[in-house]
């Protein structure tokens, strides 16, 4: 039996690997996948990466991109969610800002420098024509619990993440949504350290095989929403709302856009030079 370590998000997003590994279908095939859970995101499983805590992650495209072109040795093997991730900018219910461009030049609370909270906050700031040096500041608040807590008492003036994961706390406190910031390209991928590939590139295509098969069918699932809803605090038609905007994938990306996404990496200075497209993906 071979052992594999992934780590993801605890999100919606992910459960066609809770299902999977649920069946155990990778022990079928000699194979001890185990999942960790990564509340603080993208750039909690880009350091776990580094440090060879995991094998493997589903994680933010622009994200690992990113910790790629800064030394992080993984490829990306393929996309996981096509569609492009929204997300919602939310400020504390009882805060005195109403709209996105009141933010300008406000705090952004992240979960960490390098997560997708991080990044996102340049995003928004370009689609808005704000001047990233000037109008974006960040507090640090490790992950979505540290928001829920923070951010009504004044730990930083705004939060991005995922539009339905904060569904239920801007339904019920403490989050107000006030805008929305959708990803310009697919949202989640595949990364997987280049040690791994090198040494153990069979066990790599079995599990992709195995999710691949899963997601190809994920919404043909019976009652696929309720199963969602159910284990993960939403409701019904939020979840098909959802369901009906998100489509995974089974190929991986191409290089027009690893191109575009490295370009708007460095318009926004977060990192220094584009490197080769063969640097940042793998190919069976």
């Amino acid at each position: 039996m071979k052992n594999f370590h992934i780590g993801g998000v605890p999100e919606h997003f992910n459960l066609p690997w809770y299902l999977t590994l649920r069946d155990k279908s990778y022990t079928k095939k000699g194979i001890n996948l185990r999942w960790k859970d990564y509340y603080g995101g993208t750039g909690a499983m880009a350091k776990a990466l580094r440090e060879k805590e995991i094998d493997m992650a589903v994680i933010l495209t622009e994200g690992i991109i990113r910790d790629i072109c800064n030394g992080n040795d993984c490829s990306v093997v393929q996309i996981f969610v096509q569609s492009p991730l929204v997300w919602g900018i939310h400020v504390a219910k009882n805060s005195e800002f109403q709209t996105v461009e009141e933010l300008k030049g406000k705090t952004a609370a992240i979960s960490r420098f390098g997560s997708g909270s991080h990044l996102m906050a340049y995003v928004n700031a370009e689609n808005l024509g704000w001047d990233a040096e000037k109008d974006l500041d960040f507090e640090v608040i490790a992950n979505l619990e540290g928001a829920l807590k923070g951010l009504p008492e004044g730990n930083g003036d705004y939060f991005m993440w995922e539009k339905f994961t904060t569904k239920p706390y801007v339904d019920h406190g403490p989050f107000r949504r006030v805008g929305e910031c959708p990803t310009p390209w697919p949202c989640f991928v595949i990364a997987v350290r280049n040690d791994v590939l090198e040494n153990d590139l069979d066990s790599v295509k079995t599990i992709l095989d195995i999710i691949n098969e899963t997601t190809a069918d994920f919404k043909n699932i019976p009652s696929i929403d309720r199963m969602i809803a159910n284990r993960y605090n939403q409701e019904l038609e939020d979840v098909r709302e959802w369901l009906s905007i998100t489509e995974w994938s089974q190929e991986n990306l191409n290089a027009s856009q690893v191109q575009r996404i490295q370009e708007t990496l460095l318009h926004l200075e977060l990192i220094d030079s584009i490197v080769p497209p063969e640097k940042i993906l793998f190919t069976f």
